[in-house]
């Protein structure tokens, strides 16, 4: 029941306020010298060491032993006498059993300082929150052992001041080093130790390209696929932004819109089923005369705000618009799951199907979530003359457009479709843009690696200097490039290691340096 105990002699357990009190003695002989070796029986002494253990039954234990000291018969070893330590029970100068010392050490990986002293407490093991600190930074951790494939990235201690580095065994699934900074220094050191390491997955950082292409000749360079397609995200959005006049062009021909300060008619959806205005029409009707009344007699809006209960900028809002018609819109145009496909149930309603259930099952098979209600309630409003058409096509926001751009087409709803057909027919650039990135993708999906070059090749045909620039920084890495299109590694478990690395930093507080910081990451895996 207690094997930590079978090296030595029990002699009494008491109880005594609340505490287990267990006697023991050594009665082994001889006993070799932890210097030179060498067999002693002769006994110099004798004093009892106190032994906090790990509880039994919620209650703590204390192992009062009896040590003996020997006389070295050596007569050139360096010790005199030497104190007795008992396999798996003791160490030197050690306040806790080992069985005791592995419970607090894995409490205090888990939780670090004040939460795992009050676990610890609740379980009967009572501990300071800094012996449990101390008891962390001296715990032992393994070596990384054989590395063959390994995963480089960076992570902030404080962002935009310091940085450490991160390194993952891919093939093993945990982290093997964390070093200080993001330099190529400190990996390439690490790398020229290692020479077995074959494959190294990293993002497209310069420093950690020059580490492995210095200390690790014979690894292959894998840049990471996902941080490739960020980075061609990044030049498409300045690419869309440069070109976002072409979009706004027809817009702004199109005479009069919303911004223009043209007040919409009251649509026929404000009034509930009895003809009268609803609940939340009147309360803004009332509210802005309020309002506009108090703004009339000089008050100030922090004024009105307290006279009327009214949140400030509330306040402001209606005091900042004259028609009170402009705030009844948006009421009625919440976003819902049926407004990507008002386009295409008008356009068929217009081609003549009138079927609600055959309009449906259309938009169901598109992607369309709601309740088949909701369908029939928009067809009968069309068959009454009471909705007005689906407003004209607007361009969007550039990074809405983006989403378009970079989203695969079959997880695009009919209305995004239909939005990036619209801007595609109206810029060429951007055109050709979406041809590239979806070329770009079924590279990366299909790991075509070899075929990188000519897609470079084709986006240098057209005047996207936004692309150029993206393309030029793959040239100056296009082996990793290559390797990172054709390989199945990636640095996707990196990066999953950064985030448990975060949660730790931000469970340690102000304690999380990097030394404390490294032993919980390494020892947690």
């Amino acid at each position: 029941m207690l094997p930590h105990l079978s090296g030595v002699v029990v002699e009494t357990v008491e109880r005594c306020a609340d505490v287990l009190n267990v006697r023991v003695r050594c009665g082994a002989l001889p006993v070799c010298c932890p210097w030179c070796g060498t067999a002693s029986r002769r006994v110099h002494g004798r004093y009892v060491r106190r032994l906090a253990d790990a509880p039994v039954g919620g209650c703590p234990v204390v192992i009062e032993v009896l040590v003996r000291r020997f006389r070295c018969g050596a007569v050139r070893c360096p010790a005199v006498t030497f104190a007795e330590q008992v396999t798996g029970l003791t160490s030197p100068h050690a306040r806790y059993t080992l069985l005791m010392r592995g419970l607090l050490v894995r409490i205090a990986e888990v939780l670090a300082g004040r939460p795992g002293a009050r676990l610890a407490v609740r379980l009967g093991m009572p501990v300071a929150r800094d012996t449990l600190i101390r008891l962390l930074r001296a715990a032992d951790v393994a070596g990384p052992g054989r590395v063959r494939v390994l995963g480089v990235d960076e992570f902030a201690l404080l962002k935009r001041h310091q940085y450490a580095t991160l390194l993952v065994d891919l093939e093993a699934r945990r982290p093997v080093d964390v070093l200080p900074g993001r330099e190529a220094g400190p990996v390439a050191r690490w790398l020229a130790g290692h020479p077995e390491v074959e494959i190294v997955c990293r993002d497209r950082a310069s420093a950690y390209s020059e580490a492995a292409r210095r200390s690790a000749p014979q690894a292959v360079q894998i840049a990471d696929v996902c941080h490739v397609w960020h980075n061609l995200a990044q030049a498409v959005e300045r690419c869309v932004t440069s070109h976002y006049s072409c979009l706004r062009a027809p817009e702004e021909t199109s005479g009069a819109g919303p911004g223009d300060g043209v007040v919409p008619p009251m649509p026929d959806v404000m009034l509930d089923s009895r003809g009268r205005p609803r609940r939340i029409v009147a309360t803004m009707l009332k509210r802005h005369a309020a309002v506009q009344q108090l703004r009339v007699q000089g008050r100030s809006l922090r004024g009105i705000s307290r006279d009327l209960n009214l949140d400030y900028y509330a306040v402001r809002r209606y005091a900042r618009t004259p028609d009170v018609r402009q705030l009844l819109v948006k009421v009625t145009q919440r976003r819902t799951k049926l407004d990507d496909y008002r386009t295409y149930l008008y356009q068929r309603y217009i081609e003549g199907c009138r079927n609600a259930p055959q309009l449906f099952r259309e938009v169901r098979d598109q992607g369309f979530s709601g309740d088949r209600s909701t369908v029939n309630a928009y067809i009968r409003q069309l068959k009454q003359g009471t909705v007005p058409p689906p407003p004209p096509w607007t361009p969007p926001k550039p990074r809405r457009a983006l989403r378009w751009i970079m989203t695969d087409p079959a997880r695009l709803k009919p209305g995004e479709l239909q939005g990036l057909k619209e801007i595609r027919a109206t810029c060429p650039e951007l055109d050709a843009t979406v041809r590239h990135v979806r070329d770009f993708a079924a590279l990366m999906h299909e790991r075509r690696g070899k075929d990188l070059p000519g897609w470079i090749e084709q986006v240098r045909r057209d005047d996207l200097p936004h692309l150029h620039q993206f393309t030029d920084g793959l040239k100056r890495d296009q082996d990793a490039a290559v390797a990172g299109l054709s390989s199945h590694w990636s640095s996707g478990q990196v990066e999953g290691q950064v985030t448990r690395a975060k949660l730790l930093k931000r469970a340690g507080y102000g304690r999380a340096n990097l030394d404390l910081l490294r032993i919980r990451i390494l020892l947690r895996n």
